[in-house]
């Protein structure tokens, strides 16, 4: 896997250049506030002693998806970081404007769907070029971490590119609880990057503005085990789980057939049978009570913990084998 000459001797982002065995923190000036606060992002470079791949870890491309931001800090924190061999671009937030106003955008636009980026576009689109100019050509794979939006949460997951092999191999050796191939979509930061053949995995776990426990220990102990194979650490925790990632090959949403109070009755990332009942939807006067059920065998990817539902809304992402 990876048969490439690797190109970490040196590192250079923005001019700064980071050699074998260095490790430096770059702080990317972006925009200002409209007070004139200067807004930056930091970026962690951790290069090793040998030559090794180059791999980013990326939080916060939305700016609501907390727990993303959260698992890539912790590392930091943890000093998970040690690298003998390869390099390490940590990006813990790259939306900082979304994360300050609690949205998963930019400005207004969603910098998911702004690459390859411009010079002189929206904030977004011009974040979406740095992106992928200053780190992205320095970089053999990323992992792109994010979480569930509007309230449903993602059970933990990885998510590769069905027509890259690589992808594939890296989302085993992640080996989240769950995980299955998904389609591009266009003007994402994956698909750019399959564009330039830089394999891309997405870990999804836990929902907006919540910090999921679970959530992020499945995404660090993934994390890790990928560093681990490359052997560009040598110190992975013993209560690393080797559970055989579940791996799912169609997936479809369960919608709301009518408005009223949601709740549920099977927990996130259970296994479920075609016609269990899944949870309920009443009426605020408790009149009516209807029964959503399980279209499939297989399992919860993903459930709303939203109460207030209205007909079409998503409840539950299923999957089968």
């Amino acid at each position: 896997m990876f048969d490439k000459e690797f190109k970490n001797e040196e590192v250079v982002i923005r001019n700064e250049r980071i050699r074998l065995g260095e490790s430096k923190l770059i702080k990317i000036p972006v925009d200002r506030l409209a007070t004139g606060t200067l807004i930056e992002i930091p970026v962690y470079v951790f290069n090793g002693d040998e030559l090794g791949p180059t791999v980013l870890l990326q939080g916060g491309l939305h700016g609501d998806e907390t727990n993303s931001i959260e698992l890539v800090r912790r590392m930091l924190i943890d000093k998970r970081y040690k690298i003998h061999k390869g390099c390490v671009i940590v990006l813990p937030l790259l939306n900082v404007f979304g994360f300050l106003d609690l949205t998963r955008n930019m400005h207004g636009k969603d910098v998911n769907r702004s690459f390859p980026g411009s010079k002189s576009g929206s904030l977004a689109s011009r974040i979406a070029r740095y992106l992928m100019e200053e780190l992205i050509k320095n970089v053999d794979f990323a992992i792109d971490y994010h979480t569930g939006g509007a309230q449903r949460n993602n059970f933990p997951q990885i998510r590769y590119t069905p027509q890259d092999r690589e992808g594939l191999e890296l989302a085993k050796i992640f080996n989240a609880p769950l995980m299955f191939a998904s389609k591009l979509i266009p003007k994402s930061f994956r698909n750019e990057c399959y564009k330039n053949s830089i394999p891309v995995i997405v870990y999804e776990g836990g929902e907006s503005l919540r910090l999921d426990e679970n959530a992020i220990k499945e995404g660090i102990d993934g994390t890790l085990r990928v560093l681990q194979y490359f052997k560009m650490i040598t110190n992975v925790p013993e209560t690393i789980t080797e559970i055989e990632s579940i791996h799912l090959n169609k997936r479809k949403w369960v919608r709301a057939k009518v408005a009223g109070l949601f709740s549920t009755k099977v927990a996130n990332g259970s296994a479920i049978k075609k016609g269990q009942i899944l949870g309920s939807i009443m009426d605020t006067y408790g009149e009516t009570n209807y029964k959503v059920k399980s279209p499939i065998n297989g399992y919860v990817i993903a459930k709303n913990n939203f109460p207030i539902i209205n007909m079409g809304d998503a409840l539950f992402h299923v999957g089968e084998l």
